[in-house]
């Protein structure tokens, strides 16, 4: 079975010029493939900051977190496992290859007890923020 380009409206016909700049402006037109670049979820509570990363199909010793003076870096690579089968895949909708992600760090941040935890494709970066370091303050007006 092959891939066949087919136009979407019934009343306008395609083109062979259309077909062909419609063939080398697409996704498939032989250059770079889709950058993997994972989802991220960003929360805060009075006690820390949480960074979720989705990540399904990662596995945990592919994974690495770095911190770097003010910049938390996670990176790594999710890879298409191409077992030897008799599948003929018509359709890949999944995005694979490495992948980086920066987040840049307040002061207030506990740079000794940050915790990361990866389960069920989602890898939860704790940053609790240190008391003394509070970056909120109540001014009263005088």
């Amino acid at each position: 079975m092959g891939l066949i380009k087919y136009n979407t409206n019934d009343y306008k016909p395609t083109s062979f010029k259309n077909f062909m700049d419609d063939f080398f402006t697409d996704d498939f037109k032989g250059g770079s493939a889709p950058s993997f670049t994972p989802r991220v979820d960003i929360a805060e509570t009075e006690k820390e900051f949480e960074v979720q990363l989705h990540i399904p199909g990662v596995k945990k010793d592919e994974i690495n977190i770095d911190l770097n003076e003010k910049e938390l870096t996670i990176s790594g690579e999710r890879k298409f496992e191409n077992e030897k089968s008799e599948k003929n895949f018509h359709s890949v909708e999944s995005y694979f290859g490495s992948f980086r992600r920066s987040f840049q760090l307040p002061d207030s941040i506990n740079r000794d007890k940050i915790d990361a935890e990866y389960q069920d494709g989602i890898l939860l970066v704790k940053l609790p923020k240190d008391a003394k370091k509070s970056t909120k303050k109540q001014i009263s007006i005088k």
